[in-house]
């Protein structure tokens, strides 16, 4: 009986400590071969310059509890796929400049290919074992290019909807196609329409441009804002 007892106490206590917040938003974050190093480092200052944005953090605050839990993760091929940092709560300045100095801290994990599904998966996966809790769920994918290999992104899209989470997408648009496989940056109907079609789901999803990685972080800031504020952005 004691026990039972002491289960039950620790189990209420675990309970406890899962903070309920606005929103829980797992970035998702394209690191496969076809962005260069140049590219990449971009993509990670714009993540950690769009946290330090005024308004992003003017958008947090406007919740209704005032504060989000984000998860940041790095993507490529199949097998894959890190945590680059852990939920972190953000609810000022002070909070957001933390998680943006963790951000850029971090070393590049891979260049592989281009797995979006099996990304989406490892996103779902993040929400089970976060320490937060909220009404509001999303992944935010941003990548430049189609899927390549692995689960296909519509199934795992689809399968992430019904579990009532939502999927916006960023397409980031490259200037030229890769001599290799340019269907891959530019397929029929542009990489937006793809992302559209393929990867963004779920009530009120999205899908923003970002014409090249010298404005990721003004773009991602705006998608952001949308995000948190389930607003229009600026």
């Amino acid at each position: 009986m004691l026990f039972v007892l002491a289960i039950a106490a620790w189990t209420g206590l675990v309970g406890a400590r899962a903070e309920t917040v606005d929103l829980r938003l797992v970035l998702a974050a394209d690191v496969s071969r076809s962005v260069d190093s140049e590219e990449f480092a971009l993509q990670r200052e714009g993540y950690a310059a769009a946290f330090s944005d005024p308004r992003v953090l003017r958008a947090i605050k406007g919740g209704q509890l005032g504060r989000i839990a984000v998860c940041f993760v790095e993507w490529s091929g199949e097998w894959a796929q890190q945590i680059t940092v852990d939920w972190t709560l953000i609810h000022d300045q002070g909070s957001a400049e933390r998680f943006a100095t963790a951000l850029v801290a971090r070393p590049r994990p891979f260049a592989d290919r281009t797995a979006i599904g099996v990304a989406i998966d490892f996103a779902v996966a993040q929400f089970a074992r976060g320490p937060h809790q909220s009404a509001r769920r999303t992944i935010d994918i941003s990548g430049d290019g189609t899927n390549t290999n692995g689960k296909p992104p519509a199934i795992a899209r689809d399968q992430a909807v019904a579990q009532g989470i939502v999927i916006n997408a960023l397409a980031i648009l490259s200037p030229e196609p890769m001599p290799w496989n340019p269907f891959h940056t530019h397929p029929p109907g542009g990489l937006a329409a793809y992302f559209r079609e393929h990867v963004a789901g779920g009530p009120g999803s999205f899908v923003m441009v970002v014409e090249d990685f010298q404005s990721f972080a003004y773009a991602l800031a705006n998608k952001l804002i949308k995000e948190i504020a389930e607003a229009p952005p600026p």
